[in-house]
């Protein structure tokens, strides 16, 4: 296609425009199991419109995807989610949600490359998929704080058993949360920067 001098390329839209006060930004990974609420997490706080690879479910999942707890989900993402939040005039946070089939893992590494942190998201009905996410965090160096999404269904436990289920040491922080609502994502995110400002003090971030 040629383009004429008088031709112009359409910018972002001046809402997705990068504050001009801000001065730093962090990336952040949301990761967790299939239909944990990760799309759903990014959808809520972004301030921008979130960008989403969702496609739609097809047979050729049967059998190979573990949909628990999730049947009436009709998509699924596919390479990641992408939002962004300003935390303070100064700092902004860019949110990579990552996908939760177990077939799409090998994304993971490329999302993770230069993440300062990241949140867990946890399905109490389905704890034992959060064992792997978290294994792959911690091999890869990256902090992160465990959020337990409140799903209607799904049962509640006191923090203590949830540490010992999930064998977290005491130093990581474990919170409930509403993935549809703003505020409470928002208070998730705000957890694991003050989580991260800890490990800073402590010298124990890179």
């Amino acid at each position: 296609m040629d383009f004429k001098s008088s031709d112009t390329i359409p910018g972002p839209r001046t809402e997705d425009r990068l504050p001009h006060t801000a001065e730093a930004a962090v990336k952040i990974v949301i990761v967790g199991g299939f239909g944990v609420g990760k799309t759903t997490m990014v959808g809520s706080v972004s301030e921008i419109r979130p960008l989403t690879t969702e496609e739609t479910m097809t047979q050729a999942g049967i059998g190979v995807d573990d949909n628990y707890g999730s049947a009436s989900k009709t998509a699924t993402t596919v390479a990641m989610d992408f939002g962004r939040i300003s935390i303070t005039d100064e700092l902004v946070l860019y949110l990579f949600g990552t996908p939760g089939q177990e077939r799409f893992w090998f994304l993971w590494n490329g999302l993770f490359e230069g993440a300062l942190g990241a949140v867990v998201l946890v399905d109490t009905r389905r704890l034992e998929v959060s064992f792997d996410v978290m294994g792959r965090l911690e091999e890869r160096g990256v902090p992160f704080v465990v959020a337990v999404n409140t799903f209607p269904d799904a049962p509640r436990y006191p923090v203590t058993e949830l540490r010992t289920a999930l064998d977290l040491p005491e130093e990581i922080p474990i919170l409930d949360c509403d993935v549809r609502r703003r505020a409470s994502s928002r208070d998730v995110l705000m957890t694991l920067m003050r989580f991260l400002h800890s490990l800073a003090m402590k010298g124990a971030l890179t």
